[in-house]
């Protein structure tokens, strides 16, 4: 059973303003909310689940000593963004990650310039953590990491990726001399570059990127396009995938 304050308090969480406010998100489904409660990482402060869902997990509820509370299928359909609510919602204290400068010297990093899409900045979250990236920096004006569409997106990989907001200029001063590559539309050709360990900027999915952070780029790159195709550009989450892939394997392969 679930109070009408309650239900209010959730919904109240699906607004931007809200969660920043409060310093709470939801996560919700059966895959996203059992990694959180495995992984361990951020304070689960409440789940509010079917039946189904309790039963099935009720070990790990018990050995994590996660709170939790059992509410109808109906129920659920009223606090959930979900069209197709699956068994459980859960609501997570946000967490304000630090910079590693560390990983930044020495490892792969994604810089995320004014990515406005949800669903893009949780696709390429999940492509770094797909290639073995610790780190996605995203500019102040990207839209936010705890956005419901976000986290779904991630798929789980916001536990595993470092994800914090800098613009590129503070930046910089901290990451002085490590290469800048950019994705850009006239750079040299992805294939043909020695690619290094160093910050790889996408830029926003409209505008590409944003003037202010290109003078920061010192290696323009390229995806080649076949000869005579049609297409005027890729969509950010598919240019991004298409990069690091390239990375990873001159990192991995080829160094």
């Amino acid at each position: 059973m679930i109070s009408k304050n309650q239900i209010k308090y959730i919904q109240s969480l699906h607004l931007k303003k809200n969660r920043e406010e409060e310093g709470f998100f939801i996560i919700e489904g059966l895959k996203l909310v059992t990694e959180f409660i495995r992984d361990g990482s951020y304070k689960i402060k409440e789940i509010y689940a079917t039946s189904d869902f309790i039963e099935a997990n009720e070990d790990l509820l018990n050995s994590k000593k996660v709170t939790f509370s059992e509410i109808t299928p109906e129920e659920l359909k009223k606090i959930s963004l979900q069209v197709t609510p699956n068994q459980v919602l859960a609501i997570v204290e946000a967490k304000q990650n630090r910079l590693n400068l560390q990983q930044v010297a020495t490892e792969l990093t994604l810089y995320l310039d004014d990515i406005r899409d949800p669903g893009n900045l949780g696709t390429m979250i999940r492509i770094a953590d797909w290639f073995g990236i610790k780190q996605v920096i995203c500019s102040k004006t990207s839209t936010e990491v705890y956005n419901p569409k976000t986290l779904q997106a991630s798929m789980g990989a916001v536990l595993r990726v470092n994800v914090i907001y800098k613009d590129f200029s503070e930046l910089i001063k901290q990451a002085n001399g490590i290469p800048v590559y950019g994705a850009v539309l006239n750079g040299e050709d992805l294939y043909r570059s020695n690619l290094q360990r160093g910050i790889i900027v996408i830029g926003n999915e409209a505008n590409g990127i944003s003037a202010e952070v290109m003078k920061q780029i010192t290696h323009a790159i390229t995806i080649p396009a076949a000869a005579n195709n049609g297409s005027e550009s890729l969509n950010a989450a598919n240019a991004c995938a298409i990069i690091c892939s390239e990375f990873y394997r001159q990192l991995t392969y080829l160094s």
